[in-house]
């Protein structure tokens, strides 16, 4: 009680930030989660899409067909060839809050970025951010260091217009990042894919389509199709589909160019339209998701001042084409709404499907054979998956197994003041009861869940699809995720394998990473699925502790305390004290994603990793293991 008493709320207590200090204390409310480079939703990521945003806009309107980007150590450069920003304003537009040209429809249209925010975000959290936008012969420049101005001027230039940006992100936000070229050539790929005629030059290779989307999808397709892909465009939409014999769907999405990897109201609506289309159209009740089931394909849509959930423009929570506020004769405020989403999309893909499927009768017979044998499947295993889970509930299996948490992914609304829980919410896929106890007591019971094998699953690549369904172990854990019908019930964000770091946890990870994949592709795709690092080792001595998630760190450790050190190794989660381990599943915990992009073959992974041992495999193995004797030497 003292205490409290003591903490005076008074005038000193209301603080004023600067603008940079609020980006950079409140990061994610800007760009999501900070990171180090290895994810592909990492910050690093969300700076360089949000410089690179802004050069396609000009594009869009009509400025400049080339976009330069280069990425050397850690610096970023991109120079485009648009109209540049007013020079008496690039100070303004790239330090002030709330301040762009964007907050109309009269200099940008169909934007992606619409709330000054995303430039400054940049500059805030760089350690060095240069900036010089090219106009009529003149240059106006600024450099900042964390978002404070160190020097601007406007000078007589030979440059052509535009803008070019250089940025450095800043260390002490990033920690020890760097730049995945992967992810970069994926998502410079992609704004070539969107905006046909715009080439994009990374470190010196070019990128540019000539057919928009059918490019993507042919050149991602990691399979071959059951028929041509059909590419219909019309005014603001263009998409792609086709059938494979894969499972599940691989639907990408955009919306103004932006790759909107989490879906949105464009992807639901998209969803319906080819479920509705084709029942109509062979004037049949088909399921929706037999329809669905190995639909390979892509939309992208143009929208008047999109809403996205997050500043980082993965998800699209938009309702209508286009809103905005118009003054009625009378003098009072209304709103002007154009059609929503949904029955712009449903409209297009009835209306244009339906036409090309009469224009292109030889490929009718192979959808329809597709989506009978969806059906015949589902139909087969639906009682078996029935009778699994009944009998689970009858033994109380299900409560053993999953210790569930208060929040969840699919729930439309949070409580007030637990919103960041959305994001955060995960469930630990763990082996035995001493793992999942373990992390059961430390876990944060808001968002974190812990499912609960029971030895190893079966290996879902050597078996039927039957034989998976009669799998109790693997139908509690389609349960508990909630995708039992669609994956828009996932329940929680992040999917995290937790197997103990010796053979035969190696050999659970992998059992249930290829029924992911083999059955739930677009859960890896779209981000959901990880591994937790434990750590092998830990170093101690009277005055220190170290948990070392590697050789390499173990030695640097030893050599580090120098005298009196001891060496515990850890081959169990089990292992591990409750104390200890809080603090590999907290705000610090180590993640590897796994990752599937769109042109690997699911199928040839899964046969290297999952089928008859080859030769090449045995090869790749002792290539890549290291041995317990390794784990146990030290080399000081």
């Amino acid at each position: 009680m003292a205490e409290i008493m003591n903490n005076q709320y008074d005038d000193n207590a209301i603080q004023t930030l600067e603008w940079n200090e609020h980006i950079r204390r409140r990061a994610g409310m800007y760009i999501g989660r900070l990171g180090n480079g290895d994810r592909q939703g990492d910050g690093i990521y969300v700076l360089l899409k949000e410089i690179i945003d802004n050069s396609i806009d000009e594009f869009s309107m009509g400025f400049g067909k080339r976009i330069d980007i280069t990425i050397e150590d850690r610096t970023v450069t991109v120079r485009d060839f648009g109209r540049g920003i007013p020079l008496g304003k690039v100070v303004d537009a790239t330090s002030k809050l709330n301040t762009g040209g964007k907050f109309d429809d009269t200099n940008f249209k169909k934007s992606v970025g619409m709330n000054g925010v995303g430039t400054k975000a940049v500059n805030a959290m760089s350690s060095d951010f240069y900036v010089a936008s090219y106009r009529e012969g003149q240059c106006s420049y600024a450099r900042f260091c964390r978002g404070i101005l160190q020097e601007s001027a406007i000078t007589d230039s030979m440059e052509k217009n535009g803008t070019f940006i250089r940025f450095t992100p800043d260390q002490e936000m990033f920690g020890d990042f760097s730049f995945h070229m992967e992810f970069v050539e994926s998502m410079v790929k992609n704004y070539s894919y969107l905006k046909k005629g715009l080439t994009l030059v990374l470190n010196g290779e070019s990128y540019k389509s000539e057919n928009g989307l059918l490019d993507l999808v042919t050149e991602n397709m990691s399979e071959t199709p059951l028929y041509p892909l059909v590419h219909l465009e019309g005014e603001d939409i263009e998409i792609v589909l086709t059938h494979g014999n894969s499972y599940g769907e691989n639907i990408a999405t955009f919306v103004n160019g932006q790759n909107t990897r989490d879906g949105g109201t464009h992807l639901a609506a998209y969803r319906e339209a080819i479920a509705k289309t084709f029942k109509d159209f062979f004037k049949k009740d088909y399921k929706p998701e037999d329809i669905r089931q190995g639909i390979v394909g892509a939309i992208s849509i143009q929208i008047q001042e999109p809403i996205f959930e997050g500043q980082t423009k993965t998800k699209l929570g938009s309702t209508y084409m286009w809103e905005k506020q118009v003054k009625a004769p009378d003098g009072t405020a209304t709103t002007d709404r154009g059609p929503t989403i949904r029955t712009f999309v449903n409209d297009f893909v009835s209306k244009n499907l339906d036409n090309y499927l009469h224009m292109h009768m030889d490929i009718v017979p192979t959808i329809e054979e597709k989506i009978k044998a969806s059906q015949a499947e589902r139909e087969e295993i639906a009682g078996v998956q029935k009778k699994s889970r009944e009998r689970a509930k009858k033994t109380a299996v299900y409560n053993r197994k999953l210790r569930d948490c208060r929040y969840h992914f699919s729930d439309s609304k949070f409580p007030k003041g637990h919103e960041d829980e959305r994001e955060k919410t995960s469930i630990f896929i763990t082996e035995g009861d001493s793992a999942s106890g373990t992390i059961t007591k430390v876990r944060n019971a808001n968002n974190q869940a812990v499912f609960s094998l029971r030895g190893k699953p079966i290996n879902c690549f050597k078996e039927g699809r039957k034989k998976v369904a009669e799998n109790e172990e693997l139908n509690l854990l389609i349960a508990a995720l909630g995708v039992e019908e669609d994956l828009d019930n996932l329940r929680y964000n992040n999917i995290i394998v937790a197997t103990d770091a010796d053979d035969d946890g190696m050999h659970i990870r992998m059992l249930v990473l290829t029924f992911l994949m083999k059955y739930y592709p677009e859960l890896i795709r779209r981000g959901h699925v990880f591994i937790l690092q434990t750590p092998l080792f830990r170093v101690h001595n009277k005055k220190d502790r170290r948990y070392c998630y590697s050789i390499e760190e173990r030695d640097k450790a030893v050599k580090q305390l120098k005298t009196g050190v001891e060496i515990t190794r850890f081959k169990g989660l089990g292992e591990i004290s409750s104390d200890e381990f809080v603090d590999f599943i907290g705000e610090n915990m180590r993640l590897d994603t796994v990752k599937l992009s769109d042109e690997e073959s699911i199928q040839d992974i899964m046969e290297f990793y999952m089928g008859i041992n080859t030769y090449e495999r045995q090869h790749f193995i002792m290539d890549n293991l290291r041995s317990e004797k390794e784990l146990e030497d030290v080399n000081i």
